[in-house]
């Protein structure tokens, strides 16, 4: 056969066949073994055809599969006319090699069919150098299985003097133009990812951050979009979101948190997306409040909640707090369901991102875990600091006032982060006959290090529900 185009990775209306093998201890959805990877295959543009899977202990070394599945992915590849295999694996260099002059086709594995979204997907300068670096080290490697002109040798042939000797091998030319375009696009990177940690720092300085994470598609542009302005982009297929968008979510009471909505996770996501993709998820790393969003519909939803999980230890999102809110509860075939989801996780909370049901929940817990506990208590400010009691009308709930000889005394529900605020400007003030300071240390002492945010003491949907149960 003549060369096949291995350097066209777009698989945009190809007609493609899946296969891949049942390996023990590989996670496998029994209920539609290629689910996912269709859902994939659909993203790119590619039309599924066919479908091959063989159970086996391990791979075959040269061909990945067994000698006779081989020769039944070419008669399958022929009969349906494919242009294209797409394996629910990596797949090594020689495997490739091996394998497409046997079934005649051009194969690509999933963590290749991953990067072709990415590379379709990407429509900021950022995200677009992030997909490039990701592909360039993922086809380093494989330069050898990629192209058949490799072994031309150039300067070999005696035209001329200088010319003569055994002179450079493509394959070594090649290597040196990619090593090279890497080495300028990390540099570019470099450059943005060291302004992006600088706003990011100052960003939560200024204000207080939540990060909204989970498995691809299960809602959290929706529920961004829900929360705040909105003008993520909401859709039903797999990375319909690769860039961080961040706006204001009003809590109420004058309080507001910066909501971050950024690139969802996949099980086996090529390491090399999650190494170059490292700025986008500081979003996530960085954010005082971490919002796992699940599927509670999809069949899968424990995978992909750990997974999630997994990533997050990966990347070092380890310090943060984490809410686990239950989406898609308008999609549950059996609420019997969602009580299983409660017993295993009490402090979750069931929302739906489309209806607005348990939103109201999500952001009173957000808020507390905002203001660090929330205390009433007595405050003693002078009448002249104006700015502060403007804060305490504004951002606290003020439940009595008495005036004095050029003082004010409020009975308020004060946070943590109220007091902090205010210790930060400046004020002068008491409470409970105390100093800020001392009322702080007193009241709100230093927060021990928690994965969890406790739901605050109100009448919750969750609360509701596992009242049911219980």
């Amino acid at each position: 056969m003549g060369q096949l185009p291995r350097e066209q990775l777009n698989v945009a209306a190809e007609r493609a066949v899946l296969a891949g093998l049942t390996l023990p201890g590989r996670f496998v959805d029994r209920r539609d073994r290629y689910g996912e990877l269709r859902s994939l295959a659909k993203t790119a543009g590619a039309e599924v055809v066919g479908e091959l899977v063989q159970k086996r202990r391990n791979p075959h070394p040269r061909t990945f599969l067994g000698k006779g599945k081989v020769e039944e992915l070419a008669h399958l590849v022929e009969m349906t006319k494919a242009t294209l295999i797409i394996f629910d694996h990596d797949l090594a260099p020689s495997q490739i090699r091996a394998l497409e002059p046997s079934v005649n086709c051009k194969i690509i594995d999933r963590s290749e069919l991953i990067l072709d979204i990415f590379a379709n997907r990407a429509t900021t300068h950022m995200a677009k150098l992030q997909v490039e670096i990701a592909q360039l080290e993922y086809t380093y490697p494989r330069l050898r299985a990629m192209w058949t002109h490799l072994g031309q040798i150039t300067g070999g042939a005696p035209v001329g003097i200088g010319t003569r000797g055994p002179g450079e091998k493509q394959l070594e030319i090649d290597r040196r133009l990619v090593q090279r375009r890497l080495s300028q696009l990390k540099r570019e990177l470099a450059d943005i990812q060291a302004r992006r940690t600088r706003e990011v720092a100052n960003r939560n300085t200024d204000h207080y951050t939540v990060g909204l994470v989970g498995y691809t598609n299960a809602g959290k542009s929706t529920l961004f979009n829900r929360l705040t302005e909105g003008g993520a982009f909401a859709n039903d297929q797999l990375f319909a979101t690769l860039s961080t968008r961040i706006e204001a979510w009003d809590l109420g009471g004058g309080n507001a948190a910066m909501l971050s909505d950024t690139v969802g996770f996949i099980r086996d996501l090529p390491h090399h997306l999650v190494a170059s993709f490292r700025s986008t998820l500081e979003e996530t790393v960085l954010a005082q409040l971490i919002v796992i969003v699940l599927d509670v519909a999809d069949p899968n939803a424990e995978m992909h909640l750990r997974t999630v999980n997994e990533t997050l230890d990966s990347i070092g999102a380890c310090d943060q707090r984490r809410v686990l809110v239950l989406n898609k509860l308008d999609q549950l075939d059996n609420p019997d369901d969602l009580f299983v989801w409660l017993n295993r996780h009490p402090e979750a909370l069931p929302i739906s991102a489309v209806t607005g049901e348990g939103l109201d929940d999500l952001g009173a817990l957000t808020l507390h875990a905002m203001l660090g506990g929330v205390h009433e208590v007595t405050v003693e400010a002078q009448l002249r600091d104006g700015d502060t009691i403007a804060f305490i009308e504004r951002r606290a709930m003020v439940l009595e006032r008495e005036y004095g000889d050029g003082t004010v005394s409020m009975r308020v529900k004060l946070g943590r982060r109220h007091v902090d605020q205010l210790l930060a400007r400046g004020s002068s003030l008491t409470i409970n006959g105390k100093s800020a300071r001392e009322a702080k240390a007193e009241l709100w002492p230093e927060p021990e290090e928690s994965a969890e945010v406790r739901v605050p003491p109100h009448r919750s949907l969750a609360a509701e529900l596992w009242g049911k149960v219980s």
